[in-house]
């Protein structure tokens, strides 16, 4: 089975997640949490006085936000 094939029989394998009757890939929902948790991540970064220190905020909050989402895929959606 040659490089193509195997690209092709892996086409359907995304997980996909039912949550009211409506099917959503994981990496949507994925994403979502990354976005919720750096959200949650910039008040404690402010409180504790961090935020200052990190560098441009408009690079740091989404790299943090896809991190996050990495993060998440790999605990829940990970098939090894």
């Amino acid at each position: 089975m040659g490089p193509p094939v195997a690209l092709l029989t892996l086409v359907a394998c995304d997980p996909v997640v039912n949550i009211a009757g409506a099917n959503f890939p994981a990496w949507l929902l994925c994403a979502i949490v990354g976005a919720i948790l750096a959200a949650i991540c910039r008040p404690v970064f402010a409180v504790t006085r961090i935020e200052p220190y990190l560098g441009p905020l408009l690079l740091i909050y989404p790299c943090l936000a896809v991190v996050l989402a990495c993060l998440v895929y790999v605990i829940f959606f990970n098939r090894i």
